[in-house]
């Protein structure tokens, strides 16, 4: 294989309801260092329908080119038809390296994709950087377990395509000055191979905020023990305009839903404080929030893997600490 024939960083730029998620966002930024780190360019591949609207906020983030699949057929996420457009574009232009969301999207098309054109892929990455010695795309994700981290290559087939959780990669700050272009792209769909019909679309409604996004987190582990014990964590939240989360133990036994849970298994997240309050930290829960600005733990246990990693700790009972430092708060906040 002639790798000379493959040059650039493109980025699938995930939108839901013509709006471009915060992921795309996050891979355009990195996807700047990694091009800038190779001599190439950043190409967003923005897909849906009426979607041109914000196109440029891609290029105010990194992108130098936007191309844009404005199509009917791309209304609504089916697999197929974003298959089809996606591959277009891939064997058309030939990138080097292909970067998607670990949404459930992204994890949907990009094997796809990977499949289509023999190439591998790796799912899951927390960190992305070009080899000094051979310009490889060097791909770290958890493995056994979040045991260990493991750095995959792709040498023998192009593009190099993963996959990234949202909240992994920092956005960088947007420049409305940068320069760039937004090109529309067409793509000739073999509709006999639309299998599948998207009838009618029901939208779960959430009264409480992505914990991906929140500023703020209380988060409870096995320490904070049952639904009362939650109740208190959510009283502490909202008093100081928080989103309560948990570990993976919580959701496990049924006290709190999947989309509360931080970790390998659950979200990233990066808000500016984080309370790991009963949480023990072992490496799957740490994958998903040491990132965090400021880290506030109250555990028991004085060697409890969670104060490695804080910024402040507290050995204590969680149940004694958290209305005080509720009633406190009030105090303080009137």
């Amino acid at each position: 294989m002639d790798k000379s024939q493959y040059k650039d960083v493109y980025v699938f730029a995930e939108q839901r309801d013509g709006a471009i998620q915060s992921v795309a966002y996050e891979l355009v930024s990195k996807a700047r260092v990694l091009a800038d780190t190779l001599g190439e360019k950043v190409v967003a591949i923005l897909a849906g329908s009426g979607i041109k609207k914000d196109a440029k906020s891609l290029i105010a983030y990194g992108a130098d080119t936007v191309l844009a699949i404005d199509d009917a057929n791309l209304k609504e996420y089916v697999t197929e038809q974003y298959t089809q457009a996606v591959y277009s574009v891939i064997t058309k232009f030939n990138p080097s390296i292909v970067l998607f969301g670990a949404t459930t999207i992204g994890r949907d098309l990009a094997p796809r994709l990977a499949a289509r054109l023999g190439t591998g892929l790796t799912a899951d990455c927390t960190k992305l950087e070009i080899s000094e010695d051979t310009k490889e795309l060097q791909m770290t994700r958890p493995a056994f377990g979040g045991n260990l981290m493991a750095t995959i290559m792709c040498p023998n087939h192009r593009p190099q395509m993963s996959t990234v959780r949202p909240g992994v990669m920092p956005k960088a700050d947007p420049d409305a000055n940068r320069k760039g272009e937004v090109v529309d792209f067409k793509v000739d769909f073999d509709e006999a191979k639309f299998a599948v019909k998207l009838v009618k679309t029901v939208k779960e409604k959430k009264n409480t905020v992505d914990i991906a996004s929140a500023k703020i987190l209380v988060s409870g582990g096995r320490g904070v023990g049952c639904k009362e014990g939650f109740e208190k964590l959510q009283a502490l939240a909202t008093v100081i305009g928080g989103e309560v989360s948990s570990s993976r133990a919580m959701v496990d036994a049924g006290i709190m839903p999947h989309d509360r849970q931080v970790g390998q298994t659950g979200k990233t997240v990066r808000p500016a404080v984080y309370f790991a309050l009963g949480i023990s930290g072992a490496i799957q829960h740490l994958a998903g929030m040491e990132e965090s600005e400021t880290i506030i733990a109250v555990n028991k246990d004085k060697f409890a893997p969670i104060f490695s990693v804080a910024d402040l700790g507290i050995v204590c009972d969680l149940n004694k600490v958290v209305p005080l430092l509720t009633e406190r708060l009030k105090k303080e906040i009137k």
